[in-house]
């Protein structure tokens, strides 16, 4: 009878074990998708560069669609025509992007390299002003943020058929290989988890059992 209910208690720590295991092998599974997807596109970066622009663009105009329905379902607030103006020009971004990905990644590689000399310039003269604990790594960072900067810039328009590319490859291959890590680690700590045995008799026999001998000892 113990043993019965000791083992219908373990059947569902063992279904959730399965399923916890199942699931961090998919996301292992993803994470080894996503890594060849960046090593892919760090070897094909101006493919890279392409298709990174078409989903930015098909994402800004699913996104200004969706913007524009909720604004007409919402079109008694006070917010309706701010709201129609933002999903507006994301249909007029993702439009152009669409239309022109060529001149759309060449202007948000230089956006991405003033972005990266603005901040280096802003950490460099921080790390000097300040002089805190971290002052070597800010300046560090700033320096590279401004030589990175500069690179891009010497080499724009040309630089823009890869570094759009480079970094969607990158950013693709550091979530993989973040997902791999957890998806084996969390498998590995699954293997050494053990389920819960329980030792003795079951609880509710051992519960009569006490009743029984306090009513022959009162007896």
């Amino acid at each position: 009878m113990g043993a019965d209910r000791r083992a219908e208690r373990k059947q569902p720590q063992r279904q959730e074990k399965k399923k916890l295991h199942r699931s961090f092998g998919l996301q292992a599974l993803l994470g080894v998708v996503l890594v060849l997807a960046g090593l892919l596109g760090l070897v094909y970066a101006g493919v890279a560069t392409l298709t990174s622009m078409f989903l930015f663009g098909w994402l800004l105009l699913i996104g200004g669609l969706v913007g524009l329905a909720q604004a007409v379902q919402s079109r008694r607030s006070n917010h309706f025509w701010l709201a129609v103006v933002v999903a507006a020009v994301n249909l007029a971004a993702g439009f152009v992007i669409l239309r022109r990905p060529e001149a759309s990644a060449e202007a948000l590689t230089m956006f991405a390299a003033l972005l990266f000399l603005t901040s280096g310039v802003f950490r460099l003269v921080g790390s000097l002003v300040v002089r805190g604990p971290n002052f070597g790594l800010f300046l560090i960072q700033g320096a590279f943020g401004i030589l990175l900067g500069i690179l891009i810039l010497w080499e724009w328009p040309g630089s823009s058929l890869y570094v759009i590319g480079t970094f969607f490859s990158l950013a693709l291959l550091f979530d993989g290989l973040s997902l791999v890590a957890v998806g084996m680690g969390g498998r590995r700590i699954l293997g050494l988890v053990r389920e819960d045995t329980v030792s003795g008799p079951d609880t509710a026999d051992t519960a009569k059992r006490s009743e029984a001998d306090q009513e022959q000892s009162n007896s």
